[in-house]
């Protein structure tokens, strides 16, 4: 007996991917492309009728974004699979979109082999994620999770020991300046340090941060 097509519905807002990787999944045997959406929004109104094993969700969509629609979609479609594929590659997001449910997280340099290998894959069972990615998730979970660090904290030590400065810090996690030093205070008070590189050393060695 000839196993069915796998079928895909993609969400990505920007027509020339979305139709570039609509084209080369469909080419491939085994794989159908049912439908293509702007967004989950557009998406919601018809998506269950398409019946999809696979659905390939970007994260920045207009309205709904991708990481909120994970949640809506495996409580409209609990069968399916969902695998996201987004230009992002923040701890944050990784781990938001993995907690809401999403089954693998690529990034759009993934090679289209990769993409396609990685449909099937999902769909039984399996979580595929890109390589630098991987690395990530790998990463978090070998820090030190007795960590005295806050989440915020660690995330700003990692941000000094990339050599950021402080009004980089600030822009980059949209706080104030003031707060950044506040944290930064804080750091050196639970290490028990004074200087940038003392905490950083330390924090290293105890696998407080990557």
């Amino acid at each position: 007996m000839m196993e069915r097509n796998i079928r895909i519905v993609m969400i990505e807002d920007d027509e020339i991917i979305r139709e570039g990787y609509a084209l080369l999944i469909g080419q491939a045997d085994g794989y159908i492309v049912v439908k293509s959406y702007v967004s989950f929004d557009d998406a919601v109104k018809t998506i269950m009728d398409d019946a999809p094993d696979v659905i390939l969700l970007d994260i920045e969509l207009p309205g709904t974004n991708g990481i909120a629609a994970i949640p809506k979609l495996k409580k409209m479609l609990p069968g399916a699979h969902i695998l996201i594929l987004t230009v992002y590659e923040s701890e944050k997001q990784i781990f938001e979109a993995l907690a809401n449910g999403a089954s693998g997280y690529l990034t759009k340099n993934t090679p289209a082999a990769k993409i396609i290998e990685s449909i099937k894959e999902v769909r039984e069972g399996g979580g595929p994620m890109s390589v630098n990615i991987a690395r990530m998730v790998i990463k978090s979970f070998q820090r030190n999770q007795e960590s005295p660090l806050s989440k915020r904290e660690t995330q700003i030590l990692e941000q000094i020991a990339d050599g950021k400065s402080r009004s980089q810090i600030a822009k980059d996690l949209f706080i104030d300046l003031e707060t950044v030093r506040s944290h930064i205070k804080n750091i050196y008070l639970k290490l028990d340090v004074n200087s940038r590189a003392d905490a950083i050393r330390l924090a290293k060695e105890n696998k407080l941060i990557k």
